[in-house]
C-alpha cells in the first residue's frame, strides 16, 4: 500500500530526506550538513558528489529509523537550491569542477562581458544578469577546466542545476531532465516560449546538448532503487525551493505571497498566468507546470537571510545555536538604536548591488553582543520589506497576508518584528517545512496521491498568526533608519 511520499530536500547547508503521510503531516526525517568552501572572497562552492553522498545517506536513515519499506512510497519529490550548477561527465558521471553555489560572484567578470545585452536578456528570460544565475557559472566551468568547451561540444558534458544532478544520478544515469522552475533560473531559458533560447545559450557559448530535457513539475521522470534494489518508485515532483515553497504554502491564486526565511530570504507572489515585468528590481520567473499549465510568479531574493545567524553562531561566537538568538533578544536591558547591514555577498532585491559589503551603524559605547544580535535579526526583517514594498509597487496593491516558513520562522521576535514593520498579518503553517510539503504534494499529484488541489487545501493548515503591534511613527523611524544604512554601506 503506497502510504507516504519522500521528499528530497537539497539546500545550500543541508540535505533532508522528510517522509509525508496522506494530511501532508511529518512522519520522519533525516538530515545532513553540506560543507561550503570559500576558494577566493566572495565564491562558495560545494563538493557535487557529498550533495549526492548526502542524500543517499538522508534515505538510508530514514529507512532504518522507519522501518520503510519501498513499496510504502507512492513517489518522491526532488527540491533544490535552484540556481547551483555543476557539470558532469556523461559517461562517468563524475562532476569535472565543484558546483559553483548560487551566492558565489565568481563569474561577476563574465556578466560585464554581456553588459550589452541585458536588455535581450530580461525580456526573454525575466532575470537580470547577474552572476546569481546558472548561464555564467556554466561559462565559467567550461573556461576553467582544460578540454571542457570541446568536450561539451562533443556531447561528452553534462549541465544542470542540482535537481538534474540528483535526477540523473538516482536514476543511474538513465534520465537528464529538470523542470519548468528550476530550468526558469538558469538565464538560458526562455519563459515565454517555454524552451532553451538559442539565442542565449550562443551568446553565453553553451551548447545546448549539454542541457536537460524541460517538463511540467508534477511529471513522472523516471523510476530509482534508492529504497530498494528490487523495487522501482517513481520521481515524479521537481521544484526549486521557492517555487516548491510557493505550493506547499497553498499559494495558488494570483496575489497570494510567501516568504522562506532560510539561507537568503525569497518572497514570491503567484502572478498566475500573466508574466508581469518588474520596475522596481524584482524578476519574473516560473512558479511551476501542473497538468500542462504554467504559471508565473513575482521573486524578490534577499541574498542574506539566515545565513547571518549562522554568521554570529559561527563566526563572532555570539550564540550557541539559532535558538539562542531569541533568548538573547529578550534579555536585553539597554535600548540601542543599531543597524546591521549582512551584505557579506552584496545586496539582492531591490538594489543588486554586487559590490556592497557588510557593515554596522550606530555603534556606541554602550553596545554589547546582545544589540548585536538584535541589530541582525532585526536585518532579516528589513531586507524582506525592501522585497515586499518594490512589489507592491510592481502590481499596485496592498498586502494583506504574509504566508511564512523557512527555519528562522522559529524565532517569534523576529515573526512579530516583521508584522509589525510590514504592517502586515502573518501566517505561519502547522508543517514549517513548505519547501519539502510541496514538492511532496506536486508528487502526490502526479500519480494520483491526491486527486487535485482541491483536496490538498482542505489538508493545509495554519497555527501560529502574528499581528502588527508597532505603531506608524516608530514603523516609519525605524525604517528610515534602516534604508540610510544601506546607502551608506552602499557608498562605502
Amino acid at each position: 500500500m503506497n502510504e507516504y511520499l519522500l521528499t528530497v530536500d537539497q539546500g545550500t547547508t543541508s540535505t533532508r530526506a522528510i517522509l509525508f503521510n496522506h494530511d501532508g503531516q511529518i512522519v520522519a526525517k533525516a538530515q545532513r550538513e553540506i560543507n561550503n568552501y570559500f576558494p577566493h572572497e566572495a565564491w562558495v562552492e560545494q563538493d557535487a558528489l557529498e550533495i549526492y553522498v548526502s542524500t543517499m545517506d538522508v534515505i538510508n536513515e530514514l529507512k532504518v529509523r522507519t522501518n520503510l519499506r519501498a513499496e510504502q512510497v507512492a513517489a518522491i519529490g526532488i527540491t533544490n537550491q535552484r540556481e547551483t550548477t555543476i557539470v558532469w561527465d556523461k559517461e562517468t558521471g563524475l562532476p569535472i569542477y565543484n558546483a559553483i553555489v548560487w551566492q558565489s560572484k565568481q563569474t561577476k567578470d563574465i556578466c560585464e562581458k554581456f553588459r550589452d545585452k541585458e536588455e535581450m536578456i530580461k525580456e526573454k528570460t525575466g532575470l537580470i544578469l547577474n552572476p546569481y544565475f546558472s548561464a555564467s557559472k556554466i561559462r565559467f566551468i567550461l573556461d576553467n577546466v582544460p578540454g571542457a568547451q570541446e568536450r561539451a561540444e562533443k556531447g561528452e558534458l553534462m549541465a544542470g542545476t542540482v535537481d538534474s544532478w540528483l535526477l540523473y544520478k538516482l536514476t543511474k544515469g538513465e534520465v537528464h531532465a529538470t523542470d519548468y522552475s528550476n530550468a526558469s533560473r538558469t538565464l538560458l531559458f526562455n519563459i515565454h516560449d517555454l524552451k532553451w533560447d538559442e539565442d542565449l545559450c550562443k551568446l553565453f557559448n553553451i551548447p545546448m546538448c549539454m542541457l536537460p530535457e524541460v517538463h511540467d513539475s508534477s511529471y513522472n521522470y523516471g523510476k530509482t532503487t534508492i529504497l530498494a534494489h528490487n523495487h522501482l518508485v517513481p520521481i515524479t515532483g521537481i521544484a526549486g525551493d521557492q517555487q516548491a515553497s510557493l505550493f506547499g504554502q497553498n499559494c495558488f491564486a494570483p496575489g497570494d505571497v510567501k516568504n522562506t526565511y532560510g539561507t537568503g530570504c525569497f518572497v514570491l507572489m503567484n502572478t498566475g498566468s500573466e508574466v508581469i515585468k518588474s520596475k522596481y528590481g524584482l524578476l519574473s520567473t516560473i512558479a511551476w507546470g501542473v497538468n500542462g499549465k504554467v504559471e508565473y510568479a513575482l521573486e524578490g531574493s534577499v541574498l542574506i537571510g539566515g545565513a547571518s545567524i549562522q554568521w554570529l553562531r559561527d563566526q563572532l561566537k555570539m550564540i550557541e545555536n539559532a535558538a539562542q538568538s531569541e533568548e538573547v533578544v529578550k534579555s536585553i536591558d539597554n535600548e540601542e538604536n543599531i543597524y546591521v547591514v549582512p551584505a557579506f555577498v552584496g545586496l539582492g532585491t531591490p538594489y543588486w548591488d554586487d559590490h556592497v559589503r557588510g557593515a554596522m551603524f550606530g555603534l556606541t559605547r554602550g553596545t554589547t553582543y546582545k544589540n548585536i544580535v538584535k541589530a541582525t535579526l532585526q536585518a532579516i526583517a528589513y531586507q524582506s520589506k525592501d522585497v515586499i514594498e518594490a512589489m507592491k509597487k510592481d502590481v499596485h496593491c496592498k498586502l494583506k497576508t504574509l504566508k511564512v516558513d523557512g527555519g528562522a520562522t522559529a524565532n517569534h521576535y523576529l515573526m512579530q518584528f516583521q508584522a509589525d514593520i510590514l504592517n502586515t498579518k502573518i501566517k505561519r503553517p502547522v508543517v514549517a517545512e513548505t519547501t519539502a510539503l510541496g514538492a511532496a504534494y506536486l508528487a502526490g499529484l502526479c500519480v494520483g496521491y491526491y486527486k487535485d488541489i482541491e483536496e490538498i487545501k482542505l489538508i493545509h493548515q495554519y497555527k501560529d498568526h502574528y499581528k502588527p503591534q508597532m505603531s506608524s511613527t516608530e514603523r516609519k523611524t525605524k525604517y528610515d533608519g534602516w534604508k540610510r544604512a544601506v546607502k551608506a554601506a552602499r557608498v562605502f
